[in-house]
């Protein structure tokens, strides 16, 4: 089990859906440290230049990029400062596995490269799709469990946190840092 060793970062994360950017913008509005989704921005950039969600998530190149950006987006952060980030690098193993890309250099490095001090997944709440968003309520429960699994895999302890207001998903979690 990964020890209290790491620096004060700690993720949010859950399948599609989980209120995890709702969330963080919570902690953000409380004075904290947040760090943005990774995969967001990757996808937020290519739309910017036109591609359509299906030709991103249909690039052989996509998790790699979002998993670089994981890692530059974690190193940014002063190891000594509290963080809450939107999700993070091993949530990108959970989609290598779920989409059947071998496990590469990229993604091995980068689990290798970074560390947090606490993982807090956010159950899943009312599904519902945007412009990056396109898997279905389904999707999102077996995404949901092989995150779960990709942070147990790496050795961290996973707390669940229930559905509730934010205000009190925000109070829970500090409450269990």
């Amino acid at each position: 089990m990964k020890t209290n060793t790491a620096p004060p970062h700690y993720v949010l994360t859950g399948g599609p859906c989980a209120g995890k950017t709702t969330t963080i913008f919570e902690f953000e509005k409380r004075g904290y440290t947040v760090a943005p989704e990774p995969a967001r921005l990757v996808i937020d950039e290519r739309l910017v230049a036109g591609e359509s969600i299906e030709q991103i998530k249909r690039d052989p190149s996509f998790l790699g990029s979002v998993v670089r950006k994981g890692v530059a987006i974690a190193q940014s952060v002063p190891a000594e400062e509290v963080c809450f980030f939107d999700r993070s690098v091993p949530d990108s193993l959970a989609y290598y596995k779920a989409f059947n890309v071998p496990l590469d250099s990229v993604i091995n490095e980068a689990l290798a490269a970074v560390q947090y001090r606490k993982i807090f997944l956010l159950d899943l709440v009312d599904f519902q799709n945007d412009e990056a968003r396109d898997e279905t309520p389904q999707q999102a429960m077996i995404l949901h469990g092989l995150i779960r699994e990709a942070y147990v895999e790496q050795g961290y302890k996973v707390v669940e946190v229930p559905v509730m207001p934010v205000s009190d998903r925000a109070d829970f979690i500090l409450a269990n840092l």
